[in-house]
């Protein structure tokens, strides 16, 4: 961590493309920043709130774990508007959770200079719900995306996407994925300055002409938005974010006309991204090839000059990008103006299943310039055995499922997951959950359930998942009268994604104990049972999953890691 404020310019630090973010916000100057715990972006938030509390005698910036991404988000905006530069981070799920708050900011834009950090999961390495692509949340907000391929690219466009909020007035999205974000790799520093004396506190001057979105103003805001838009674009058709690259036998940089020459004989060239443009030259490497790439930083305006320009000359071009092909249909688009003969290959040469490999960039390399190049597959000499995820020995999860099992016949009962540690319940050798959706779903779907048929309902759920979305569920549940029984999992930390605190977990500074929440929300049925007592928790589970009404049992037990002090 001490790397992080390390204040030698030039110095070259080996930083994970998370903490690199950190260092290139710290660069920047950021005031406040806010987060939702959620890998791959949960190192973002576990060293800004380990800096702050190194920092804590002289502060340089104010930092929170927020209740949930939309919470982060507004707290914010609220700095934003307050004057303060702001950063708010979070995984690609909980971009889902704040668009709430997001599409108003892009029509308001900022006060101050605003970043938010999007950190998608292809492959879904530590993601349960799908392999959600946040691309397109750009072009539906028209907020500027950026998009770094490597730990250093990871601290300059922060920096870059701060001087060019502070610019244009509007909020920048910068997005990673996994391998981006997880990446370990050197850095060059930039400059901290130690003698900066920060002030954390800004002022808030009323402007409803700018901060309230409603009509008549809105479609005013709406057109500033357009405006400003497409001066982003102007603005990206020059930025060296996007660029040509040619590799050089001396490894020195190609000139542009060099590079230029080389695309009106070749007649082929590349177009890529983030963590595709690394696998694109890495299998370029490996295949002895030397196309030219047109490695593109900006999602969102795209600099359509520039593409235009690149494949103009051109005869076909390979689209290299994970997951669905979004970039590749807006070439495909931005073709018919300048090259309508143009053949673009892209999804046809690559799966849309799981991220993007140096050797499935290479197969699709090697098929687009009719190469032969097989897509090894592992094969090991020897049977591997197939180990699926375990609880942690001592996890407080094992006593809950195992009573659960012996208190009602499984035939009989519908069992709802959640997400959490305990989302490994729907794994052997608990096999337990029939349906998990999202954060806090498991309490709606199970009153869903229980309106629509007379099944017996149980919903597990997360300390920290309740905090972040289970609350609403519950109180659709009491007001709208159903009856399943809710286990709330209370080991009094957010263990999944790192143990990050919450409002109930042990040790808060400014606690708020679940049950006083559950009761305020008009549960009448609740019970707090360490489920060590598997006699008394067995005895509450047979009885409560039978009541006309709500009921919640609290199995508060802590995490086995959950530091005490």
């Amino acid at each position: 961590m001490k790397e992080l404020l390390l204040n030698k310019k030039g110095e070259k630090v080996m930083f994970l493309g998370n903490e690199a973010i950190i260092r290139g916000a710290l660069e920047a100057g950021v005031q406040f920043v806010s987060t939702y715990p959620g890998t791959p972006a949960s190192e973002i938030g576990n060293n800004f709130y380990a800096l702050s509390k190194e920092l804590a005698a002289d502060p340089k910036f104010y930092f929170e774990f927020s209740t949930n991404e939309k919470t982060a988000t507004e707290a914010a905006i609220g700095a934003d508007f307050s004057g303060l530069k702001t950063l708010v981070a979070y995984k690609n799920f909980g971009l889902n959770v704040a668009l709430d708050a997001v599409m108003p900011l892009a029509y308001t834009g900022t006060r101050a200079p605003m970043v938010i950090v999007v950190a998608d999961d292809p492959s879904c390495h530590s993601s349960a719900q799908s392999e959600e692509n946040t691309r397109p949340f750009a072009v539906l907000t028209h907020i500027p995306m950026i998009e770094p391929s490597d730990a250093q690219e990871c601290k300059d466009y922060v920096i870059e996407a701060f001087k060019i909020s502070e610019k244009f007035g509007t909020p920048v999205m910068i997005r990673v994925t996994t391998r981006i974000a997880h990446q370990r790799a050197l850095v060059v520093l930039g400059e901290l300055d130690p003698a900066r004396k920060v002030d954390l506190k800004g002022e808030f001057v009323k402007n409803k002409h700018k901060f309230v979105t409603m009509m008549p103003r809105l479609h005013g805001m709406k057109k500033e938005m357009l405006e400003r838009e497409e001066k982003l674009q102007a603005y990206f058709e020059k930025s060296n974010l996007n660029y040509v690259f040619l590799a050089s036998k001396d490894g020195k940089k190609q000139t542009p006309g060099a590079i230029s020459a080389q695309i009106k004989k070749s007649k082929i060239g590349i177009i890529t991204s983030g963590i595709s443009y690394l696998h694109t030259l890495e299998a370029m490497e490996e295949l002895k090839m030397n196309i030219p790439v047109l490695k593109l930083g900006t999602f969102h305006p795209l600099p359509e000059l520039k593409i235009k320009e690149f494949i103009k000359p051109l005869k076909k071009v390979l689209v290299l990008e994970e997951l669905e092909p979004y970039l590749e249909r807006r070439i495909q688009m931005i073709a018919k103006d300048v090259n309508c003969k143009l053949k673009i290959h892209g999804a046809d040469f690559r799966s849309q299943i799981g991220e993007m490999k140096p050797e499935t960039a290479a197969y699709a390399i090697a098929k687009f310039t009719g190469k032969n190049y097989p897509l090894p597959v592992f094969k090991p000499g020897f049977e591997v055995p197939n180990r699926l995820p375990q609880l942690c020995p001592g996890c407080p999860y094992w006593l809950a499922f195992s009573a659960v099992k012996k208190a009602v016949d499984e035939k009989e009962v519908i069992f709802g997951g959640d997400i959490g540690c305990y989302m490994l319940g729907a794994l052997p050798p608990h096999s337990l959950y029939d349906y998990m959706f999202c954060m806090g779903s498991s309490i709606g779907i199970a009153h869903g359930i229980k309106k629509a048929t007379n099944q017996k309902v149980i919903a597990f759920i997360g300390d920290g998942t309740f905090f972040h979305s289970g609350i609403e569920g519950l109180l659709n549940t009491v007001y709208n009268g159903s009856s399943p029984l809710i286990i709330i999992l209370n080991n009094q930390t957010t263990a999944m994604t790192g143990h990050q605190p919450h409002p109930d977990s042990f040790g808060a500074e400014h606690p708020v104990p679940i049950e006083k929440l559950v009761e305020a929300c008009g549960v009448k049925h609740i019970k707090i049972i360490d489920q060590g007592n598997q006699e008394e928790f067995i005895s509450a589970v047979k009885e409560m999953v039978l009541l006309p009404e709500v009921a919640v049992i609290i199995a508060r037990r802590p995490c086995k890691f959950v530091n005490k002090g």
